[in-house]
């Protein structure tokens, strides 16, 4: 299996950038036709959430409906697929950013009962706790 960086997913739902937009829609339509799965990793879900927000301006709510559009994506595999899964669903029920959200999702597909923060943005969140 391959696995996709960052960029070409950024590259893949922005289209900033019309000749490697090209190349990454060539090789998703290689994949899907030789049924090949590529897999995202959670750390470029994590990082694709940070640049969509920080250097495109996009709204939480496309945030959430790229990722969930690419997961009905037969070409891709989602490492961590329940914490994704449950970033969608509570991504709009929370106020507290995405990233914090899919890292309590993905603390707790670890074993982890709980976190402990000094982000009172994410300890608003009922899996972490302030420290003080």
């Amino acid at each position: 299996m391959i696995a996709v960086d960052t960029n070409i997913i950024v590259r893949f739902l922005v289209r900033d950038d019309e000749k490697q937009a090209d190349a990454v829609r060539r090789r998703l339509k290689q994949a899907e036709k030789n049924r090949e799965r590529l897999l995202v990793p959670l750390l470029v879900i994590l990082e694709t959430i940070w640049v969509l927000e920080s250097a495109y301006d996009k709204s939480r709510s496309d945030i959430l409906d790229s990722i969930r559009d690419m997961r009905q994506m037969p070409v891709f595999e989602f490492e961590a697929d329940a914490a994704v899964e449950s970033l969608l669903r509570d991504g709009e029920r929370y106020k507290a950013e995405l990233a914090d959200i899919l890292i309590a999702h993905s603390a707790q597909a670890a074993g982890c009962d709980s976190a402990i923060t000094l982000d009172k943005g994410a300890a608003k969140l009922p899996f972490f706790s302030l420290l003080k």
